[in-house]
């Protein structure tokens, strides 16, 4: 089974920056992407940043030009560095992982994170 272990959330001020990992129990090449998403209080799951096996990437607007997300194939992990963070982002954070054997797409999910931005 696998597993997707995220670490990096915390309490930050608004402006400041968190970086957030997510670590896989097995090789990260065998997933054709890679995603961080969002929950806050009250609200649906959001996707965040999401990393493919080419590599290409894809942004929420609301966080363009201000979150990066990265692969480290050696390492099997992905990152998504946050900077000039807002209250609004505020919200558990899931990595995900998709896979896709013949025509069935596999999700697998993290725990999250908690990242709490103040004001």
């Amino acid at each position: 089974q696998v597993q997707l272990v995220e670490s990096g959330g915390g309490l930050v001020q608004a402006g400041g920056s968190l970086r957030l990992s997510c670590a896989a129990s097995e090789s990260i090449l065998r997933f054709s992407a890679m995603g961080w998403y969002r929950q806050a209080p009250g609200k649906q799951r959001e996707l965040v940043a999401a990393i493919t096996d080419v590599p290409s990437t894809n942004y929420a607007d609301s966080v363009k030009g201000r979150f990066t997300i990265s692969r480290d194939n050696a390492k099997n992990t992905v990152s998504l560095q946050m900077n000039s963070l807002k209250p609004e982002d505020t919200g558990v954070y899931y990595c995900k992982a998709n896979r896709i054997v013949g025509l069935k797409n596999y999700e697998y999910w993290g725990q999250g994170t908690q990242v709490t931005v103040s004001s």
